[in-house]
């Protein structure tokens, strides 16, 4: 088979480069790969060259498989970055791999997914695991190389195959593959990052870029000329609350509520008025990474009995994940919050907060986010928001989820927690009127609930309802056989189907629509006991099926989502315009790595420049929605450059940097459209 390689443009020391594997998009396919359950044709896109390929749904795995006669190098490289145009009127979740011999789709390979809106374009970047990563434990991104790939390390000189597919599709898809590019800079990690690499600001050692901090004295400058420099104007006329006056007045209640205006979803002040809610999550100092295990990774770390620094020292054990190395234990060290003592000296946790709000108020924020520090919610005079988690609940055993198992709502824990969660967590909020409302968890695992009831055992409380709901839907276990074209002897027998009926659908739907219902009027309920005045905000959804959403919209005043993305899929917009409730968007961020940090976020942009404008975008689009009522980013402070203890996230996603220094592209652009914000959302 004939292999044609692409020349493309790589921002390396070692300039042009000519990448082995690489396809000519012009030329005919079969000069460079193998369709299997696919039809591929060249095609254009923009104007440019591109490959029309159309999986089919005869096959679990339908590809285009890129197979090199002879093993390909790409130890030059840090990935693959593959472009790609749906234009479809579905979203297609497009999955790329990449393989040394002996590659089985779990062995010797590394993949990665991308969900491709229709009729948008998506880039789906593949990050080499290489054996090399492994000194840099507990970070999701590492210096020179970028985010951290997932999957067994390559040997990136013996590179035997790539291949683009899709898992187990329903219908044919059609998408364009408009560009294939190897980046980044490989080679070996122990000759390009000198140890130790990270200084005593917390700071990456080895590149320099504008606002850097070198010293203690340039640090308290810094802060300094920030404080002096920044705009005291209020974005528009507002109440107390940070409401639109010179919009229209609304029953002043008291309290915060919802309200359609004019087709359009808003929250509404105490004092009656309009408000649309922006504000960062994580609005704390509370920020750690592990030192125990990394000797020698920082050039400074201060004596533990040192009293200038000794509270920023901790201790964390059980952690989620990305901390193996140590079994998830061990000592922690704060490099943001020793800055803040650096920078402010005695007093330091009062004059950030008083720095903090005096900043989020200039920049246009209105709202203290999620998970922020208590002590500044109570003292800032700002709306904000309360988090509570119900613990303690028995979960579904057989269930699957990333953070956790889905709890079962059908065991009696349920619901003493919820009672224990809603009356102990609502204590100190409950009278005060500059509380927005309250999420209940995050998250959750909802995708796992019904295979998770499906393979529970006999006395899980779920599987018992779950049994009770299809009896009372078909009756008999005949009746139920014939629907679902099985042959269980009785409804023990029940367990995960191999085919799938419109019958079985229907019936797992609904079944997890009762579960989503008996989850939400629980705790409905409760707020309505413990907390009557407020709003329930919901459970921040990632993803989750459409019955959950639809349960949460009959119960939650707000139904919240977390959405990282560059702004609303279509799919988005008709699930929030069915909903008929008002939605928040609970998360969402970009990031880069031009700055000394290592990974971008989960929404990647090229520069801070591109991190401000992304962030007009997504404001405007959400403004725009008649359904949102507020977007809050996540989160305030960029992550420790080796990695939060918890799960390793080491992301450029705050607006301000690890020294307490504002990212002013990123700023500059949220004060432009927070002052523009009301004017922009009532426009007819």
């Amino acid at each position: 088979m004939k292999y044609l390689f692409l020349l493309f443009a790589c921002a390396l020391a070692h300039g042009q480069n000519v990448a082995p594997g690489i396809p000519a998009l012009n030329e005919p396919v079969s000069n460079f790969a193998q369709t299997n359950h696919v039809v591929a044709s060249p095609a254009t896109h923009d104007d440019k060259a591109a490959l029309a390929i159309t999986f089919g749904t005869d096959a679990s795995w339908p590809n285009l498989y890129f197979k090199a006669d002879t093993p390909w190098d790409w130890r030059d490289y840090a990935g693959i970055r593959v472009g790609l145009y749906n234009p479809g009127d579905k979203a297609v979740a497009v999955s790329l791999r990449v393989d040394n011999a002996g590659a089985n789709g779990t062995d010797h390979c590394n993949t990665t997914q991308q969900l491709v809106p229709p009729g948008e374009s998506a880039t789906l970047t593949l990050y080499f695991s290489t054996t090399d990563r492994k000194r840099f434990w507990g970070m999701r991104g590492i210096p020179v190389r970028g985010p951290m790939g997932t999957g067994a390390p390559l040997d990136l000189s013996q590179i035997t195959a790539w291949q683009l597919y899709l898992n187990r599709p329903e219908q044919s898809h059609t998408i364009l593959l408009t560009s294939v590019a190897l980046f980044g800079e490989g080679g070996d990690l122990a000759e390009k990052v000198p140890f130790p690499f990270i200084d005593a600001y917390g700071q990456y050692k080895h590149l320099a870029w504008p606002g850097k901090i070198h010293s203690d004295e340039a640090l308290r400058l810094a802060h300094a000329r920030e404080a002096e420099s920044r705009a005291t104007q209020p974005s528009a006329n507002l109440d107390a609350y940070g409401g639109w006056k010179d919009g229209p007045q609304l029953e002043a209640t008291g309290w915060f509520r919802t309200a359609r205006v004019d087709d359009k979803w808003w929250f509404v002040t105490p004092e009656g008025h309009l408000f649309f809610s922006v504000g960062p999550d994580c609005v704390g100092t509370w920020s750690r990474t592990f030192v125990e295990g990394r000797d020698d990774w920082f050039e400074w770390l201060p004596d533990e009995a040192d009293p200038r620094f000794k509270v920023a020292y901790g201790y964390a054990k059980n952690v989620h994940s990305m901390a193996e190395t140590i079994n998830g234990t061990g000592k922690t060290f704060g490099f943001y919050g020793a800055n803040l003592m650096r920078a402010y000296g005695g007093g330091w946790n009062e004059a950030w907060q008083k720095n903090t709000v005096a900043r989020l108020r200039s920049w246009g924020f209105n709202t203290i986010g999620n998970w922020s520090e208590w002590d500044l919610m109570k003292q800032s005079a700002m709306p904000f928001v309360v988090h509570l988690n119900l613990g303690g609940v028995r979960p579904i055993e057989a269930a699957s989820g990333y953070w956790a198992k889905m709890m079962d709502v059908y065991d009696p824990s349920f619901g003493e927690a919820v009672t224990k969660a809603i009356a102990k967590g609502t204590e100190s909020w409950r009278n005060n009127k500059q509380c927005l409302g309250y999420f209940v968890d995050n998250e959750l695992a909802w995708e796992g609930v019904v295979k998770g009831v499906l393979n529970s055992g006999p006395e899980q409380p779920a599987r018992i309802a779950f049994e009770a709901f299809l009896q009372e839907r078909h009756e008999e276990i005949a009746k139920l056989n014939t629907a679902w074209k099985t042959n269980h002897a009785n409804w023990a027998d029940i367990g995960e189907p191999k085919n799938y009926t419109a019958t079985t659908t229907s019936d797992l739907e609904a079944f997890l629509e009762v579960f989503a219902t008996t989850y939400y009027r629980g705790i409905t309920e409760a707020f309505a006991k413990h907390a009557p005045n407020q709003l329930y905000l919901g459970s921040r959804f990632a993803t989750a099926p459409e019955p959950v959403v639809r349960a949460c919209a009959q119960f939650a005043d707000v139904v919240s989502f977390n959405v990282y993305a560059t702004g609303l899929s279509p799919s988005n917009d008709v699930l929030f315009a069915s909903l008929n409730k008002p939605v928040l968007i609970g998360e969402f961020h970009f990031g880069a790595t031009d700055r000394g940090m290592f990974h971008t976020g989960l929404v990647p942009v090229a520069t801070q420049a591109d991190r401000g404008a992304a962030y007009t975008r997504y404001v405007e689009a959400m403004l725009r929605h008649p359904a949102v009522v507020g977007c809050h980013w996540f989160q305030y402070v960029d992550e420790p450059t080796t990695g939060r203890t918890y799960d390793g996230e080491n992301y450029n996603i705050g607006f301000v940097d690890i020294t307490d220094q504002p990212y002013p592209l990123l700023v500059e652009a949220a004060t432009a459209i927070h002052r523009r914000m009301y004017g922009l959302r009532y426009s007819r």
